[in-house]
């Protein structure tokens, strides 16, 4: 079985994480080929049983865009051909998975359709997180062979706050803030749904490499691999 991996980008240390993920599939006989040009990525799809999305990539140059990333739009921006998204919807209706780690909801903005088979989209202005750490503790939530039998835990990561949601995702873990300790204020972290035909997870954490080092996490990764390439 075979797994595309797109990695790369701003802000974060992806050679280190994509490692991690690299390691996580490998543990359930799955061969990572990882990319980090988007196209070669997307156009690496047929046959593969997954995609993994742990990248930072997209347009730079959209509504609410932070000047500092304007700035480095024509050597860093990105946007999938339209080649390369027909790749992806021809994947999900094969039956093939779909995993976005963390920064995944970032990605391909002048992509609709990306959000809509992620689930979630950021939405500069209105999402947010705080600075990394301290630890926060996760809460799994509602029934889901991702999270049956866990119990809450801790993880130094960053909690990614109001993104825009696709109706009916269901939150799978949750975690406040730690500048909005209050639990009114609790943000989806992780999903499980199904879209066009392929099985689709995301996990908003995954920041850096020691977010994969807590078991719980860990154990929910090997699930979520699991779940999008038995469906």
């Amino acid at each position: 079985m075979r797994a595309v991996v797109l990695s790369g980008g701003l802000t974060h240390d992806f050679p280190a994480t994509t490692a991690c993920l690299v390691e996580l599939l490998s543990g359930q006989g799955i061969r990572a080929e990882v990319h980090t040009d988007v196209d070669a990525a997307l156009r690496a799809l047929p046959g593969a049983a997954l995609l993994v999305v742990n990248a930072l990539r997209w347009t730079m140059t959209g509504p609410g865009t932070p000047d500092r990333y304007r700035e480095l739009a024509g050597t860093e921006g990105a946007s999938p051909s339209q080649s390369a998204r027909a790749r992806l919807a021809a994947h999900l209706e094969a039956g093939g998975g779909v995993l976005g780690m963390h920064t995944a909801s970032i990605c391909f903005d002048d992509w609709p359709e990306w959000g809509r088979t992620l689930g979630a989209a950021w939405v500069w202005g209105r999402s947010h997180h705080p600075p990394i750490g301290p630890a926060v503790e996760v809460r799994p939530e509602g029934g889901h062979e991702l999270v049956d039998g866990l119990d809450p835990f801790t993880v130094v990561d960053e909690v990614y706050g109001d993104l825009e949601r696709a109706p009916g995702t269901v939150p799978l873990l949750t975690a406040a803030q730690p500048t909005r300790p209050d639990t009114h204020s609790r943000h989806p972290l992780l999903w499980a749904r199904e879209h066009a035909g392929g099985r689709i997870v995301y996990d908003a954490l995954g920041h850096h490499p020691p977010s994969y080092e807590v078991p719980e996490h860990r154990e929910i990764l090997r699930r979520a691999i699991h779940w999008t390439t038995h469906g």
